[in-house]
């Protein structure tokens, strides 16, 4: 495994954002510049990384629907999608990675149709034509799995790649947000085996934060901090380790520096329980 985390933008050029990832510990990133940026950067960038032994987890096709009741919006997603996707080969990153949609105007909303056979059949249409038109010979195209959205469990996603059949269409693992219902986040360590046991082999990168239930009324399961809620940590990293040890845990969906660096400290400090290296 090899941990990353969203860095602070303190530096002015690859051999900077180098420092501060070594600084930092780190063995995987987060694609570090913004959409747009030029060709000669984004050369730069990517060769600092294959140099420093930097893997580059995922660059992101975020804000876009390419499931969206609208045509125009649905067009222009799947421009998007091809466009990071290209730019993920071309950098040698582990996956390019978004969400399947949603059949509401918001990309990352719930909707009565998101789960229905017809969204599923245009998924698979939406995923195919992304990775055939961009053919990827390094990276992988990768979908999120959200608790709305399919994919919404581990089997949902092995139904998506079988039927999808595309040899660069992988798996994006976000266990936390597989755990929607009280039994699986009260079981959350025999779910957290089964994730793996099945989407193992197909698994491109993972992000890691914790979950907790709360006492309110109907069903509340929240976001927390690594170790500050109630997954079941070492079993995760116990798990995921039995991956190809380059695969990249991530930590996301924070707002300081203070709990960022409280997130990879509290990964860190169960790894090294664990005899792990992250």
């Amino acid at each position: 495994m090899r941990l990353g985390s969203p860095l602070p933008r303190t530096w002015d050029s690859p051999e900077g954002w180098i420092d501060t990832l070594r600084r930092g510990g780190f063995r995987a990133a987060y694609w570090p510049l913004p959409d747009g940026a030029d060709a000669a950067t984004v050369r730069a960038y990517a060769d600092v990384a294959d140099a420093a032994g930097i893997v580059i987890a995922e660059i992101g096709a975020w804000q876009c629907n390419p499931i969206s009741p609208d045509e125009a919006a649905r067009a222009a997603a799947l421009e998007r999608c091809k466009t990071q996707l290209a730019l993920a080969d071309e950098v040698g990153a582990r996956c390019c990675v978004t969400l399947s949609g949603s059949r509401a105007e918001q990309w990352n909303s719930p909707h009565p149709e998101n789960l229905s056979a017809d969204t599923f059949a245009l998924i698979v249409d939406s995923v195919r034509e992304i990775v055939d038109a961009v053919a990827p010979r390094r990276s992988y195209y990768t979908l999120e799995p959200m608790p709305y959205i399919l994919p919404d469990s581990p089997e949902s996603y092995l139904e998506l790649l079988r039927a999808i059949d595309r040899e660069r269409f992988a798996v994006h693992l976000d266990p936390t947000n597989l755990i929607n219902t009280p039994a699986k986040y009260y079981d959350n360590a025999g779910f957290l085996r089964d994730c793996v046991a099945k989407l193992g082999p197909y698994v491109k990168s993972v992000h890691v934060k914790d979950i907790v239930l709360e006492p309110e009324l109907t069903v509340h399961l929240s976001e927390r901090i690594p170790g500050q809620g109630g997954l079941d940590f070492e079993v995760l990293l116990t798990e995921l380790d039995k991956l190809d040890p380059d695969t990249p845990i991530l930590v996301e969906h924070l707002t300081t520096e203070d709990e960022y660096a409280q997130a990879v400290a509290g990964v860190r400090r169960v790894a090294d329980g664990l005899g792990l290296t992250v």
